[in-house]
């Protein structure tokens, strides 16, 4: 088990107050805060190492070259892939639609078809209906069922000749739900379909491991494990990445610009690497950071960051179930969820749960989540409330969330909360 009490101290945003009560943060789905480790390393490069990378010779570019580099090294270590096949972007978002534009948009024709599911973030769904506009491609949908799992009994029937891509999120963000991503690529493979995971709520909350998975791209976001915000991974099988030429084009991203003056034109030969998709000038104290949070991670254990959310899942439903007067949505096994408990109390909306919580300070999402299909298909109109845990939340404050949900039920059961 994680000493808990000891990764806390780690975290200064948590002892502060937020209406006069001690903060509670359980909207880590949405974004994590940061240790100091990670505060301290970024501010160490500014004041120390800060240079451009890769374009000088000098001592500070060098330095600041290498440390970038090896960030590289520590995300691959973490998903045990190439550093060469680790391209830093923004966050999840960007990382998708790199594979939407730089490699979907060169590879398919109009005719094809992209099959992802009504479980997604609009951030697997949204490029693939705009890709869809440009080309032609048509988007199909795996359903999900009524207890928040993915039907995938319906992925043999919904692949067709013209299936080209399979985009499917490791883990949902409003369910918590955990997909079986490896059975997912096995049926995909066995018909020559490449896949593309979204690991935003999975990569920071579990052990990853792309060879075993053996998908051909893999994303998630820096800001959601600890990172900096503004920085992200997108994973791209070597074999693949060989093939890819940028959409984004410039700095960094080449070998050499050549003038033909017989051509009248400049010849360009692209970089080989993961720079390639890393045009101008990126994210450096960032990365930095990132990596730092990256090796954070890895000391305490993604099995045992896994684990401890399992049973903080697990608290939440049993209490929320002993409460009453509350719809749990998805799954209620803890062992095939991440952190993640969405909910609703009867009769109230979700933002009026969350803004009552507000004003003890515990901090929760509530609404759609980017995520507005699911919400359809589960039946919360409205959206719900998400509570969702990190290395740093205690079983006390689920205590104190229960004990605040149950008097809210309470009052409203006595007429008192309209």
């Amino acid at each position: 088990m994680l000493n808990v009490e000891e990764i806390r101290k780690d975290f200064p945003i948590l002892s502060r107050e937020v209406n006069g009560r001690k903060l509670i943060y359980f909207d880590n789905a949405a974004t994590t805060q940061k240790p100091v480790q990670v505060i301290n390393r970024v501010m160490e490069f500014y004041m120390k190492n800060h240079a451009n990378i890769h374009r000088g010779i000098h001592t500070l570019s060098q330095e600041a070259s290498q440390l970038y580099e090896e960030a590289r090294e520590a995300i691959a270590k973490m998903i045990n892939a190439n550093p060469k096949e680790i391209i830093f972007t923004k966050n999840t978002t960007e990382a998708i639609n790199i594979v939407a534009y730089t490699w979907a948009l060169r590879k398919l024709k109009r005719g094809d078809e992209i099959l992802t599911s009504l479980m997604e973030h609009h951030s697997n769904i949204t490029p693939w209906i705009t890709l869809s506009q440009l080309r032609g491609v048509k988007v199909k949908f795996i359903g999900v069922n009524v207890d928040g799992t993915l039907k995938m009994e319906d992925i043999p029937k919904l692949i067709s000749k013209r299936t080209r891509l399979i985009t499917i999120t490791h883990a949902s963000n409003v369910l918590g739900t955990i997909n079986d991503v490896k059975g997912i690529v096995k049926i995909a493979h066995e018909n020559g379909i490449p896949v593309s995971i979204d690991a935003a709520q999975s990569a920071p909350h579990m052990p990853i491991n792309v060879k075993d998975i053996n998908c051909e791209f893999l994303a998630f976001s820096g800001h959601k494990m600890l990172g900096p915000s503004g920085t992200g991974v997108l994973y791209i099988k070597s074999e693949i990445l060989k093939e890819i030429e940028p959409t984004i084009s410039g700095g960094g991203t080449i070998k050499n610009v050549k003038w033909i003056p017989e051509m009248g034109t400049c010849k360009i030969d692209w970089g080989e690497g993961p720079e390639k998709l890393e045009a101008g000038t990126p994210n450096i104290a960032g990365v930095i950071g990132l990596s730092e949070a990256a090796k954070y991670l890895m000391k305490i254990g993604l099995e045992n960051i896994e684990r401890h959310e399992k049973m903080l899942v697990e608290e939440t439903m049993k209490g929320l179930m002993d409460i009453g007067d509350v719809k749990i949505y998805g799954p209620m096994n803890p062992n095939i969820k991440v952190g993640i408990v969405a909910f609703n109390i009867n009769g109230l909306n979700p933002h009026q749960t969350a803004l009552i919580l507000d004003q003890y300070g515990i901090a929760v999402r509530s609404g759609f989540h980017c995520a507005e299909p699911i919400h359809q298909i589960i039946g919360a109109e409205d959206g719900s409330v998400r509570a969702s845990y990190y290395i740093y939340n205690t079983k006390s404050e689920i205590e104190e969330m229960l004990n605040v949900i149950r008097e809210i039920v309470e009052l409203r059961r006595g007429g008192e909360v309209r």
